[in-house]
């Protein structure tokens, strides 16, 4: 009796510094010395602006390009030789050794066959790709979709482990909760012999109708990996822009971008350095209360053509992207794991098309394509962009914040409505087959 009085004390306890501590919360941000920098969205304010958007259209359209009502050709109101639109998805043009193996006259390890599949599904739909216990995830579906491809050996292996019956399948890159994917490619292996490929495709195409679909299935080598084997990843990210609100660096914003940049209220208000915050580096941080933000005053409004400029700039360069990165792990945090080429980063305004008869919708689309992408780097990048677009930060705004000391430098990842995993490739990156140019 005493000690569960003791333990109701200590929780009440606990409750009330719980209280405390987010009554007096005090809020960080990172110390940003440019010019523009009263102009800046603190974290919240990029958060509200990213999140007050018309989401749903966004989602929808994504759900119709799935089920190949739309292509994305659609928002541009062109049609090109592009590798998408209604027709088939091809498989690589050039087959390479990867894609040109047989498996006669072998045996024992030799004797295994892998399948590539490319998959398309809504990520609306979905808890991301990554398997998880009690959770709707395309992994999750895939497996179990796959358990009737698993050989004899395999099988009864799970069934003395007392495991469910289901295959395993290795993905090119792990998408987040909400983000869809075009052309998604994944492998499976067996050594069960009589499986054909269209087989596997229906099996896919009936667990979640409408919403995952394999686009199709091949036999390919067994040194293929479609994470290791892939030379480029493709995303797309479709922004949808308020009604009424202009994109455009306004007369009114320019005003704003001179007030907050003369202001001598913050003359020396940025100037404080934090200690450690989040396990991460907080030099140049400094603190201030919610109430001393000038939110009223702060642009609301960006340049489409700004946008583009600013990620124009990150074509053709390696550099390390640990700032626009979220969630890894500490051993990826520096060097080499932190390094990704772009190839591609562009950014035009276009229209999404609506199937209702409701006309169309302003939106800006940003297409990004390197060799590979760090966790949430795509959102954080889009997020970042608009709030230095909106700022009035200079063209090199970007590569600037690769020096910051931490991770607040950046903006909080964009909403993952507006991400599309587009496609990867397998063969060396083609400039020209790329939707914005």
């Amino acid at each position: 009796m005493v000690k569960s009085v003791s333990n109701y004390i200590r929780k009440q306890r606990l409750l009330c510094l719980m209280e405390n501590q987010t009554r007096n919360k005090v809020y960080f941000h990172y110390n940003h010395t440019d010019s523009c920098k009263f102009a800046r969205w603190t974290a919240r304010e990029s958060f509200e602006f990213m999140y007050g958007r018309p989401w749903q259209p966004v989602l929808d359209f994504y759900s119709n390009l799935v089920n190949r009502r739309v292509s994305l050709l659609n928002l541009f109101g062109t049609q090109t030789d592009f590798f998408l639109g209604d027709s088939k998805l091809p498989e690589d043009s050039d087959r390479t050794e990867l894609e040109s193996v047989t498996t006669e006259y072998r045996s024992g390890k030799w004797a295994r066959i892998t399948y590539k599949i490319v998959l398309s599904y809504h990520g609306g739909s979905f808890e991301g790709w990554q398997k998880q216990p009690g959770l709707n995830t395309v992994q999750g579906l895939m497996e179990m979709s796959l358990g009737r491809f698993v050989d004899e050996n395999k099988a009864q292996l799970l069934k003395n482990k007392c495991k469910p019956l289901e295959g395993c399948a290795f993905v090119a890159g792990r998408t987040d909760k909400g983000v869809s994917a075009l052309q998604q490619v994944c492998s499976f292996y067996t050594w069960k012999t009589d499986v054909k490929p269209h087989e596997i495709e229906d099996a896919i195409n009936n667990v979640a109708p409408g919403n995952l679909r394999a686009i199709s299935v091949s036999k390919v080598s067994r040194a293929f990996h479609p994470n290791f084997s892939a030379k480029w990843r493709r995303y797309f990210y479709i922004f949808p822009i308020n009604d009424g609100e202009d994109v455009e660096q306004n007369s009114e914003s320019v005003n704003n971008l001179k007030t907050y940049s003369s202001n001598e209220y913050y003359s020396e208000k940025g100037n404080g350095c934090g200690g450690e915050i989040d396990e991460e580096n907080v030099q140049n941080l400094t603190k201030s209360d919610e109430d001393d933000l000038e939110v009223g005053k702060k642009p609301r409004s960006f340049s489409v053509c700004r946008v583009n400029q600013l990620l124009i700039q990150l074509e053709g360069k390696l550099l390390s992207y640990k700032i626009f990165a979220r969630d890894t792990k500490a051993s990826r945090n520096i060097g080499p794991p932190t390094e990704c080429f772009v190839y591609h980063a562009r950014a035009t305004e276009a229209r999404l098309p609506c199937l209702t008869g409701e006309g169309t919708k302003k939106v800006m689309c940003v297409e990004l394509v390197a060799n590979r992408f760090l966790r949430k780097m795509v959102r954080v990048i889009v997020a970042t962009s608009i709030r230095e677009a909106a700022a009035g930060a200079e063209a090199d705004a970007l590569l600037k914040l690769m020096d910051a000391t931490c991770r607040r430098a950046t903006a909080p990842p964009a909403p993952p409505d507006g991400l599309c995993l587009v496609d990867v490739g397998y063969n060396e990156f083609d400039p020209k087959n790329c939707l914005i140019s």
